[in-house]
């Protein structure tokens, strides 16, 4: 059954557009109790975004971008706005003063062919080392999980041992990359048969398995 479900899943993943976007909103627990909000990017949110990048340290910013950028490209701005397909943004919050603020990002991609998801993320300066990352990296290998994924996988700088570290403790492995000799990438094996560990995600598949019929 779970086989089928992913099996469909690969079918009509590109069936999610802008317009569902925001309704699928995961609401996950930090290790100090606190409650982090994880939600799609959208078209509206490109001030706010843009103001989050902007607030990273250089060394923040050029980890995430593997270039020294003041902040969010215009392409990339464009393409972290829409999500969609195969592709998707996601921002993760807090409740501040009674306001939501961004405290992470993380982009995702889906590649149904090979069964491969490659995401790549961000954790405001003040907050690292709080297990926001842990976290955050929990709910993406749930969706890649949910879409049927059976590598999920980044590439960072072979300098940013903050990453590392944290891709280590969740159980990646890691290779060099020959195209680029500052890079080195992360991967973990998933298997689809097991029971996908996101309640939210797993009302999610259920929806789209039933669109599609």
């Amino acid at each position: 059954m779970v086989d089928t479900m992913h099996q469909t899943l690969r079918r009509v993943g590109a069936l999610l557009g802008p317009g569902d976007l925001s309704q699928h909103i995961d609401i996950v627990r930090l290790r100090d109790g606190r409650s982090m909000t994880l939600r799609f990017i959208e078209p509206d949110d490109a001030i706010v975004l843009q103001n989050y990048f902007r607030g990273l340290s250089v060394t923040s910013r050029y980890n995430r971008f593997l270039a020294a950028v003041g902040e969010l490209p215009p392409s990339e701005l464009e393409k972290t706005l829409h999500s969609g397909g195969n592709s998707f943004s996601i921002l993760a919050t807090l409740k501040s003063g009674g306001v939501d603020a961004i405290i992470g990002e993380a982009r995702y991609a889906f590649d149904p062919v090979a069964a491969r998801f490659e995401f790549g993320l961000s954790i405001d300066d003040h907050l690292q080392g709080q297990g926001i990352g842990t976290v955050l990296l929990s709910n993406l290998q749930c969706r890649a999980m949910t879409l049927g994924a059976t590598t999920i996988f980044g590439d960072t700088l072979r300098s940013n041992d903050a990453m590392q570290a944290l891709a280590r403790k969740a159980g990646y492995t890691f290779a060099a990359l020959p195209s680029d000799w500052r890079l080195v990438r992360f991967e973990k094996s998933l298997d689809p048969a097991t029971e996908i560990p996101c309640a939210g995600w797993r009302a999610h598949g259920r929806e789209m398995a039933v669109a599609a019929n």
